[in-house]
């Protein structure tokens, strides 16, 4: 995902007039020398934009891991294989599989550590899940393709924005992709980095539109950037991928790209870091009309796409009712896959204040402490009951 950029702006040095017959210059070889140092040394120093450091994707790519790490050693894996369950490469994963104590953690303990639960956001009002949930994952392989796409993506990223925007991008980004993932898919419970992902690369494509003046090979650079992220859309209709958590994140990114990513202008310097010998231009605004049109309408349908998203989710509404063709975007019926889940089939019975669940298909049960969203939550911990 290499972009090209143009090392540096256009400089315009001046050189002085030529020595007339009335007037003669006459400079020593040590001065000549000390001046074409000076003058060298006068470029070197001048950066239009300044290199930062990348600590900050690092420290979450380590954090993610640690995380994970700590819901194996919940599980007690690879010892307990009763709560250890192969997972799906996608955020979206929740499915009775076969049990593979090595690849993941088991659905309960990642609801437990924060995963998204749309029930317990809307009955609950834990709204912090729409956060928490980015930082944890299903399985080995899903930890380690999101890693290693966020080392891709964001050391470059943070290279060039600094900790503070690129900080801002992705939890923004990551709390996008859930609300929007929770406005669909209502059953089951969903965990990932991918929507953060997805929109780091939503930025990357506003960050190449509104600077565009800056860049060389442009539309080399677009299309590729296009290519990678119609590829990476086109594997959230496989079944179990949460598609939906793809899309927030990435429309998120797209419009903070338009916010968080905004360049000065090509021409446009500051003038105490004009180097010496330069004739500086007309002055120019440091950015375009069109920069400004972006970052405000990015902005104000930022603000209003999350407050009306909130507000539609924690008053329960199942937007799929509202939208029949929608859930064609997470997943597409083909003849090699379904996209219906597995139906699963529960017994209960109540003990006092605590129900016990069993389920038909293998037999496992499970008491639960009885609450006021428990009958609204049966048909989920039947299904992972029976995982």
């Amino acid at each position: 995902m290499a972009r090209d950029r143009r090392e540096g702006l256009e400089i315009k040095v001046v050189n002085p007039p030529a020595a007339t017959n009335n007037v003669s210059v006459e400079t020593s070889p040590a001065t000549a020398t000390r001046r074409r140092r000076q003058q060298r040394a006068s470029f070197a120093e001048f950066r239009p934009f300044k290199l930062w450091f990348p600590w900050l994707v690092p420290a979450i790519v380590v954090a993610n891991i640690a995380l994970f790490a700590i819901s194996m050693f919940i599980n007690n894996c690879p010892k307990n294989s009763a709560y250890c369950s192969a997972r799906f490469l996608g955020r979206f994963a929740f499915q009775p599989m076969k049990e593979n104590p090595l690849l993941g953690p088991s659905s309960l303990t990642l609801e437990k550590m924060g995963a998204l639960d749309v029930s317990m956001v809307v009955h609950k009002h834990e709204v912090w899940r729409l956060f928490t949930c980015i930082w944890l994952h299903a399985g080995v392989f899903h930890v380690l393709a999101n890693m290693l796409s966020l080392i891709f993506i964001g050391i470059r990223l943070e290279q060039e924005f600094g900790f503070v925007r690129i900080g801002l991008l992705y939890m923004i980004s990551g709390f996008g992709g859930s609300l929007l993932s929770s406005l669909f898919n209502r059953a089951g419970i969903s965990v990932g980095a991918s929507g953060a992902l997805f929109g780091l690369l939503g930025a990357m494509l506003s960050e190449l539109l509104t600077n565009w003046t800056i860049y060389a090979n442009k539309f080399a650079a677009l299309l590729t950037l296009i290519f990678i992220i119609a590829i990476n859309l086109a594997v959230g209709i496989l079944p179990h991928v949460d598609n939906f958590a793809h899309l927030g994140g990435f429309t998120s990114g797209f419009l903070l790209g338009f916010v968080f990513l905004i360049r000065p202008q090509y021409g446009y310097f500051n003038q105490r870091n004009n180097p010496r010998g330069y004739a500086a231009p007309s002055a120019k605004s440091k950015h375009k009309p069109y920069q400004y049109i972006l970052w405000i309408t990015s902005l104000v349908l930022l603000i209003a796409g999350y407050t009306a998203g909130l507000v539609v989710l924690l008053r329960g509404t199942d937007l799929n009712k509202h939208c029949s063709w929608c859930h064609y975007l997470s997943c597409i019926p083909t003849s090699l896959w379904s996209c219906k889940s597995q139906n699963v089939y529960c017994e209960s019975s109540q003990i006092g204040q605590q129900m016990n669940l069993t389920c038909i298909a293998n037999g496992k049960t499970e008491m639960y402490k009885l609450s006021n969203d428990i009958p609204s939550r049966v048909q989920q911990l039947c299904s992972q009951l029976c995982r």
